[in-house]
């Protein structure tokens, strides 16, 4: 059978080639006409004038466009209808768009966009996240507060209460291929649009509105994106939108690329937060409650920011049964790029807070983290589960069942009935060789003045579905031609994830035949519609479900024409090998699609899969918003710098829950990057804004994403070998956004380096860089 065998990603030879075919290297017609914007140069501010006749003068120019020339609406935002195309008057961030430029080439375009002559009434910026809360400023009218038991009583009985505040910076997406659009004017008015996006519905639907057409008047397609992380669900609406506004005013194609300096400057990030939290544990390391305050910093629109806060918020409990909590979220409004979608979507921030109190816990009542971890673990299921389905679990559960059994439910009320650490937990530790390594370090440090070691552990637990329920649904078409051959079309986007390898292997699988009969073609709103978009790691669960469907409607149409042309009944005839046998006759997979278009059966069908089982109240914070939870641990052990602040990852210890893999090739990969990506969120990646609102980190030269030397010297990745619980395509588990989290591990290794320096808590925020390394080294050596 096609899945579960680990196959490399059906693009990767025209990866390594150079021959794999992005937005920008699709061949154009001869009079195509690019596009540029000009940017605003303040924060906040009212537009007083704007002369742009030396951009028009500018060689090459063929249109300038603003506000008033848009013939339709003047807005891009994913939902909230607040993020004009082209500034309406107001100046909400520097770096927003207030003008366009149409021009022969893309330099012509960009030169010109620089000539603009804009003056300003200039206003006070809102730039911090102190500034927009003593102003008010927010989305919604108040916070979001969601809350189970009484958390201010439980901690007034601790024997132990802990408090602290942090901050968790942001982060650029520093996707490979920057933000893409090409419009195709059509003989009817209509648009085709190839766009670098994971969302190809929403881009169908802003440029509809745009052009004052019917959805079915446009049509988007994406064969592939140079990496998305989030950063391209919402974010290309506007370089779509703006090519087809100028295709349709110059009757002309029209071309948008962003140069990675305006791409950073132009798109949200992930967003920033602060955290505070109040906490209380008795004597052995229980928690009994805790408080959670996060401020986040939601940009100057509110794009997906309510959504992303919400999902922070569901994962402030991470792996922990905690009897009382309360979160409190505000999600306030800055003059700054407005914060979007990022890969885990709030959930990394939420569970950085718990995994944080965790390790002050830890460090208070002198407790081995993992230890203290594992007493506040929820419960784990009482039955195994496996290919018979159900199991009782063996006598040495890793539960310990002297304790009183936990109420396992969610701070949202959800039973987490799937819960797999205790396993992964104990499997971990052995393979990691943690215990000795952690009394090994200790040892060594304690010869080190200059250089210390630091050894952690982090799990996860990641809700997997999106919360705005009516997104978990997705489409499928497929063909079976009369040579045998397979055409397969979904709603899926890829960009590197190997979403396509996965959904052609199910479709294989299926079908019984060889991988190589399965041609996905690019994702087309004119093939499947009302697509969601690919993300919340829902991509292979939505999809390949979707494509089972229809393959499976196919097959049983085969099955019964096949039965009756040879007299056997439907379950004599198997699909297998590439081959179909029926009865005693077997006859190869093309022959037998052969008989069946020769007998007048269709070979064509959609399917069509929505998620079950989701109930979500996000006002009251209370149901079922995903459909299971995926998990994953790790063990990180690093070296500082005490001097300069330097540090280095020196080994990573991984197992990751992936359910039964679809191929575990393609989640191994996602598994590494993933870590490595999250690892950089929280040690090199910094944006920096000067005090006038202008991003100072537009570039690799001044952001720094971790390189190739900055992997683990040891880098121990593996799959646990479990099957979901749930229903899911091939019992598999989805492995885009949970290991993100894992690393987690390598920040809290970190302040365990810097707590070698001293005696008290390193309370380091993030991202850990030298320099805040070299903050808590100093605070720990002079005892502030």
């Amino acid at each position: 059978m096609s899945v579960a065998k680990p196959l490399p990603h059906d693009a990767a030879h025209l990866h390594v080639t150079g021959e794999a075919r992005y937005v920008d290297d699709i061949p154009t017609p001869r009079n195509t006409l690019h596009l540029a914007f000009g940017l605003a140069s303040i924060a906040r501010g009212r537009i007083t004038a704007m002369d742009l006749a030396e951009v028009r003068r500018s060689k090459g120019v063929v249109a300038v466009l603003t506000a008033g020339d848009l013939p339709f609406q003047n807005d891009v935002s994913p939902s909230a209808h607040d993020e004009p195309l082209l500034a309406d008057g107001a100046v909400h961030y520097l770096g927003q768009p207030l003008f366009l430029v149409v021009a022969t080439s893309h330099r012509a375009a960009r030169v010109a966009a620089r000539k603009g002559d804009i003056q300003y009434a200039e206003e006070d910026a809102l730039l911090t996240l102190d500034q927009a809360l003593a102003a008010d400023s927010r989305f919604e009218d108040g916070p979001r507060i969601y809350q189970k038991g009484d958390a201010s009583g439980a901690i007034a009985t601790a024997a132990h209460v802990i408090e602290d505040t942090f901050e968790i910076g942001g982060q650029e997406h520093f996707y490979l291929e920057g933000q893409a659009a090409l419009a195709l004017p059509q003989e009817d008015g209509g648009m085709i649009v190839n766009s670098s996006t994971q969302h190809p519905t929403e881009i169908q639907h802003k440029v509809a509105e745009a052009i004052g057409l019917p959805m079915h008047a446009v049509r988007v397609e994406t064969r592939r994106m140079g990496g998305g992380f989030g950063g391209k669900e919402s974010q290309g609406n506007a370089l779509a939108v703006a090519c087809a506004v100028a295709a349709r005013q110059t009757g002309k194609p029209c071309k948008m690329r962003y140069d990675r300096d305006d791409d950073m400057t132009i798109t949200g990030k992930r967003h920033a937060f602060r955290i505070s939290y109040r906490a209380g544990f008795d004597a052995a390391g229980r928690i009994l409650g805790i408080e959670f305050t996060h401020l986040v910093n939601c940009g100057w629109a509110q794009d997906l920011s309510l959504p992303v806060a919400d999902r922070a918020m569901l994962h402030a409990d991470n792996a922990y049964a905690i009897p009382a909590i309360r979160i409190e979220s505000h999600r306030l409004k800055t003059n700054l790029q407005s914060a979007t979608a990022y890969r885990g979507f709030g959930g990394p921030q939420g569970m950085v807070g718990i995994e944080r109190v965790m390790d002050h816990a830890a460090h208070v009542l002198g407790m081995d983290p993992v230890a203290l971890r594992l007493r506040n673990y929820y419960d784990a299921p009482d039955e195994a589960f496996g290919d018979g389905g159900p199991a009782p679990r063996p006598a040495a559960s890793p539960r310990d069942i002297s304790q009183k059994a936990k109420d396992n439910s969610t701070p949202y009320g959800m039973a987490v009935t799937d819960f797999e650490l205790h396993e992964m937990t104990a499997r971990l530790m052995e393979s990691s060789d943690y215990a000795a390594r952690r009394q090994e370090i200790a040892r060594w440090n304690a010869g080190q003045e200059r250089l210390k070691r630091g050894i952690a552990f982090s799990p996860v637990k990641f809700g997997i579905s999106f919360t705005l329920t009516h997104l978990n649904q997705a489409g499928a078409l497929v063909h079976v031609y009369q040579d045998g051959s397979i055409h397969l079309n979904h709603g899926g986007t890829e960009m590197g994830q190997g979403l396509f390898q996965k959904v052609a292997q199910v479709a294989a699988a299926r079908f019984g035949v060889d991988l190589a009969r399965v041609k996905i073609t690019a994702t087309d709103t004119a093939k499947v519609p009302n697509t969601s978009a690919t993300a919340a790691s829902s991509g292979s669960d939505l999809n390949g479900m979707a494509v089972k469907a229809a393959c499976d409607t196919i097959r049983d149409r085969m099955a019964a024409h096949l039965a009756v042309a040879s007299g056997q009944p439907d379950a004599d005839v198997v699909f297998e090998g590439d081959r179909v046998r029926i009865g005693s006759e077997e006859i190869p997979f093309s022959e037998a699609a052969k008989r069946c278009y020769e007998g007048r059966i269709s070979l064509s069908a959609t399917g069509f899969y929505k998620t079950p089982a989701l109930e979500w109240n996000r006002i009251k914070g209370s149901g079922r918003p995903f459909f299971y939870f995926a998990y994953g641990a790790a063990v990180t052990e690093v070296v500082v710098d005490r001097l300069t602040g330097e540090s280095r990852i020196l080994r990573a210890d991984i197992l990751h829950d992936a359910g039964a893999s679809l191929n575990p090739a393609l989640d191994i990969g996602q598994v590494e990057g993933a870590y490595v990506q999250g690892a950089g969120w929280l040690t090199t990646e910094e944006l920096v804004w000067d005090g006038q609102g202008r991003l100072r980190t537009h570039a690799p030269s001044t952001y720094k994403i971790p390189a190739c030397s900055d992997r683990p010297d040891v880098f121990n990745v593996a799959l646990f070998d479990g099957q979901n619980r749930e229903e899911s395509i091939y019992r598999s588990k989805a492995v885009g956004e949970p290991p993100f989290m894992l690393g987690i591990s390598a920040w809290l290794a970190l302040s365990a380096a810097v707590a070698g320096f001293g005696r008290d808590y390193p309370h380091l925020n993030a991202p850990a860089t030298a320099e805040e390394i070299w903050r808590g080294c100093e605070r720990m050596r002079h005892g502030v």
